[in-house]
Order: structure tokens, then C-alpha cells, then sequence
């Protein structure tokens, strides 16, 4: 009989030739659709032939990684908004079947239903948050303070042990949040509402705002609420900002509110408190002349001293000061008193006869930076807001630079490092406020006399009234170190809090430990340089 399967078996092997022929077919149209095609842009120049070095393979990394990058944020910006766009529906899909199911009980489905449209909720998360009004707080330890940032440092008043005053945000969720922020801001600027009260017919207002001419920002997370964020934009040597205010209640971004601040006929009064101290106000001057003077030129310097010692000296400083700038824009107080900051602060205040004016509380021994001055002025409004900065306060710096014969001029000590200093968030003396406000407030309890109290008081009224407190660190803000007497005339508070105030002022927590441990330090170098040396002599 022939055998039938033996064609069966041809037509078998055939079909298997087949299908791997197909197979492999596939296999090279896959891999031709994943090489990715040349790019002539990443081509770096340099002779015909010549192998490619280490550069090349470097540029070809950053490019890739900053399109992986765009990529992340561009999908990540899509799945926020599908989140939203799904938590509508959920939302509207309950309210629905809560209706269905109370059928019978008039109201009681309108009373759930009340959040129920996600947008009118999100917007009643903005109704509790500190952005419109002031919220009443019961002591100075319930407000929650600010972050501040530029576009590459964080600064931050909670450390630990391993965070440091300044930072760049190396955490990815950290950069990737403050960089959807600025992009959202800049979409808001350049692209406005109507409602944002930007005319077309005024031409540098429409003008185009990059991530270039962001200065600084604001942010703070209060878990019941969400993150305000408050971000200021300005054109290269322009005195004109824009101000937008972003909200973010543990969902998408919402713009709050875009506006121009012009910050070109805001004066500032600083107003200093002095007894003594005539060499510390000549350095004081010289960062005055330079900052305010030299390049500001919109400033007023109340100075109220009080007692005789050292006024002549202090009288000759302003003088000599005033002849060669030409400024004449300052007013010397003499007091026969006893020195109270609260006093002469008060003072200083009323001592002002030209209407309103925003006020910065200052002492001798603070150096600030010209960016300081615009910060000043962003962060108050009258009858709206004040700002109570956090200083950088600096160690000693016979500890700081004892390491070196001579320690580095202040210029070179104003630096945001650990062993360097630390944010001052339990003093609150140094304030940008209008005049209006402090008045209006009932200004300092001036029967505390002598060292500290009376700021906390002032702090304490704003935070009991409908005015928003600004809570934040600063860059552009030292306080110089200075050694600190603790008078036997305080009463027991005032001077467990000057004693705070000094231990904290000295050095780091790691300084302070070398200091402690000097002895054994000493005793652990002695040996090993005698170990060593009987190993030589060996």
C-alpha cells in the first residue's frame, strides 16, 4: 500500500520552515522599529575620523535624560488630570445614588450632596487655608511657617540631622513639585484671564515671562488643607512684579488669583533701636550705604538712640555718611531713657509724619542683602498682611574659623551652612509691617522694658487678629554674631530666653562637642604622634 504519510510529513516540515521564516521576518521588523534614528543635533564637532571622547557620551546622556524627564512630566501632568476628570465622575456618580436611594427624605440628599461637586468643594479647602484672610491662632507656635525657594535652593527651617539650612531639592517629588509650579505659574502669567486684570492694549504687561524671571517663592502644607504656593516674576532691573498665588488641595494645582505688584513707589522706613555699639553701627552703615543707598535708593533710616554715651559718635557716622552719598533721607532720634527695643521702636513709628509707609523693625547688628529690600516690600500689604522673616543667625566665628589664624571678612561668612549658623525661628524682632497695622494693632506693650518679650507680644496680637501672617527663612538676611550679657535685672523669663538666645548663638552642635571634648581630642592626638614615632625610631 503507499504510504500516505510520508507527503503528510513533506507538507509538516514545509509549514514549520514556514512559520519560522515568518518568525524571523518579525523579529527584524521589531528591532528595526526600536533602533532609535540618528541624531544629527547631538553630533558634536571635531575632526573626521577621530574616535569620540568622553564629552560626546555625556552630551548624549543628558539629552536622553532630559527627554525621559519632559517625558515624566508630561505624563505625570496627564494622569493628574485623568485623576481629576475620575474623581468628578465618582463624585457625581454618588451623589446620584444617594439620591436613588432617599427617595422619600426631602433635604437629606441635598445636605450630602453639598461637597459633592468637586470643584465647589476644592475651592471651600481654599475658604479655610490662609490665602484671602487671616486665621485666628492661639500662640506663636500654631502658625505654620513658609518654606522659601528660588529656582535651584530650598530654605528650610526643619533640619534633623541629616537636612542642612540650605538646600538644593536633590529628592525628585521635591524638584519635579517646585518645577510644575513655576511651569503652571508661567502658563497663568503668559496667558491670562480675563479676570486677572490684564489689559492688551498695555504692551509690557503681555510681554512673554520665562523660568529665567522667576525670584523667589513661598510654599507651606498644612495637612487638613493642601500647599499655597506664592511665586513673584520680574523682568531683568524692572521694579514691576507679577504675583501669582497657587493652591494645591491634596489634588491639581488651582489658580487662586494673578496680579502686578509695583514695588517702585514703595518707601521702607528702617527703623533701628541703639545704646552704645558706635563700632557695630559704622559696619551697620557701610552695608546701608551699599545696599540702600548705592543701589536701592528707596529707603528712609530712623535711627533712635538712646542715652548720651556715644551719640556724638553715632551723630558724626550720619553725617559723615549723608556728605558723601548726598542722602538725606534718614532722622536721628535722641532719647533720655533707659534702652527699650519696644520703645524705641514705638517711637520710630509715630516719628513718621508722611501718611503710611511699610516699616522695617532692624537692629545694629543685621546685615541684609539688596533682594532682602523687594522681599520686604512683596510680602506686606497693608490692612492685608505682614512678614515676619526667619533670620540666619551666624556662630561665633573665633569657633567657626578656628581652624584659621584670622577669621574670613563678614562678606565671606554670610553662607547658609550647618556648622556656619542657624534659621532664628524663635525670634520674631525683625518685621516688614505698614505703619497703619502697628498702629491699628495697638503696637509694642511698652511697659516691657529691656530684652526680648515685647516682640513675641506684637506677634501675638497679629496672630489673634484677621490679618495673614508671612512666616518664612530668608536668604538675604544675617544676623552677625555678637557676644550677649544677660542683665541681672531681667525678670526670670526675659533671661531663661537671653540664656537661650546666647547658648544657641555660640556654635553648632558639633563645634560645641569638640569644645567638650578638647581634652580627649588632645589626649587621642598625643598618642597616635607617639605611636608614630616609635614605629620610625623602629
Amino acid at each position: 500500500m503507499p504510504r500516505r504519510g510520508l507527503p503528510l510529513q513533506g507538507r509538516v516540515r514545509w509549514l514549520f520552515l514556514g512559520l519560522f521564516l515568518l518568525l524571523v521576518l518579525l523579529l527584524f521588523a521589531y528591532l528595526l522599529e526600536c533602533t532609535p534614528p540618528a541624531d544629527v543635533s547631538l553630533i558634536l564637532p571635531g575632526p573626521v575620523g577621530e574616535p569620540y571622547g568622553k564629552e560626546y557620551y555625556q552630551a548624549l546622556l543628558q539629552e536622553q535624560e532630559e527627554r525621559h524627564l519632559n517625558r515624566a512630566a508630561s505624563l505625570k501632568r496627564q494622569i493628574a488630570q485623568l485623576k481629576q476628570e475620575l474623581q468628578e465622575m465618582s463624585e457625581k456618580l454618588k451623589v446620584l445614588q444617594e439620591k436613588k436611594e432617599l427617595p422619600g427624605v426631602p433635604g437629606l440628599a441635598d445636605k450630602d450632596q453639598e461637597p459633592g461637586d468637586l470643584l465647589e468643594y476644592l475651592h471651600s479647602q481654599i475658604d479655610k487655608a490662609e490665602v484671602n484672610t487671616g486665621a485666628r491662632l492661639p500662640s506663636e507656635y500654631a502658625l505654620v511657617p513658609f518654606e522659601s525657594f528660588t529656582s535651584s535652593k530650598v530654605y528650610q527651617l526643619e533640619m534633623g540631622l541629616t537636612r542642612h539650612p540650605e538646600e538644593k531639592p536633590v529628592r525628585k517629588d521635591r524638584r519635579d513639585e517646585l518645577v510644575e509650579v513655576i511651569e503652571a505659574a508661567l502658563d497663568i502669567i503668559n496667558n491670562p484671564d480675563e479676570e486677572d486684570g490684564v489689559e492688551d492694549d498695555v504692551p509690557m504687561q503681555r510681554q512673554t515671562y520665562t523660568d529665567g524671571h522667576f525670584t523667589e517663592g513661598l510654599y507651606r502644607t498644612e495637612r487638613d488643607k493642601g500647599t499655597l504656593y506664592e511665586l513673584f516674576f520680574a523682568k531683568e532691573d524692572s521694579s514691576s512684579f507679577r504675583h501669582v498665588t497657587l493652591f494645591r488641595p491634596f489634588g491639581p494645582l488651582m489658580k487662586v488669583r494673578s496680579t502686578s505688584v509695583e514695588t517702585s513707589g514703595m518707601i521702607i522706613n528702617i527703623i533701628v533701636p541703639l545704646a552704645g555699639r558706635a563700632e557695630t553701627f559704622s559696619q551697620f552703615l557701610q552695608n546701608f550705604r551699599e545696599v540702600c543707598i548705592q543701589h536701592d535708593r528707596r529707603v528712609h533710616l530712623t535711627v533712635v538712640y538712646f542715652g548720651q554715651e556715644g551719640l556724638q559718635e553715632v551723630t558724626s557716622s550720619l553725617e559723615k555718611m549723608s556728605r558723601e552719598e548726598s542722602f538725606s533721607n534718614y532722622t536721628l532720634i535722641p532719647v533720655d531713657e533707659e534702652f527699650s527695643r519696644g520703645r524705641g521702636l514705638d517711637i520710630g513709628a509715630h516719628a513718621w509724619k508722611k501718611g503710611d509707609v511699610l516699616m522695617f523693625f532692624c537692629d545694629v547688628d543685621i546685615h541684609f542683602t539688596l533682594e532682602f529690600l523687594n522681599t520686604c516690600r512683596l510680602h506686606a500689604a497693608p490692612n492685608k498682611k505682614v512678614f515676619y522673616p526667619v533670620v540666619f543667625s551666624l556662630y561665633n566665628p573665633a569657633i567657626v574659623y578656628g581652624n584659621l589664624e584670622l577669621a574670613p571678612p563678614v562678606e565671606l561668612q554670610l553662607i547658609h551652612k550647618k556648622d556656619a549658623g542657624f534659621w532664628r525661628d524663635f525670634g520674631f524682632g525683625m518685621t516688614c509691617q505698614y505703619r497703619s497695622d502697628f498702629l491699628n494693632i495697638g503696637g509694642f506693650d511698652l511697659e516691657v522694658k529691656g530684652w526680648g518679650v515685647e516682640d513675641v507680644h506684637l506677634y501675638r496680637k497679629y496672630l489673634r487678629s484677621d490679618v495673614i501672617v508671612i512666616r518664612t527663612p530668608v536668604s538675604g538676611l544675617f544676623h552677625l554674631w555678637h557676644e550677649k550679657q544677660c542683665a541681672d535685672e531681667l525678670t526670670p523669663e526675659q533671661y531663661r530666653m537671653c540664656i537661650q538666645s546666647k547658648a544657641m548663638n555660640e556654635a553648632s552642635h558639633s563645634h560645641l562637642g569638640m569644645l567638650v571634648f578638647r581634652e580627649e581630642i588632645e589626649a587621642h592626638l598625643r598618642k597616635q604622634a607617639f605611636k608614630t614615632q616609635s614605629k620610625t625610631e623602629d
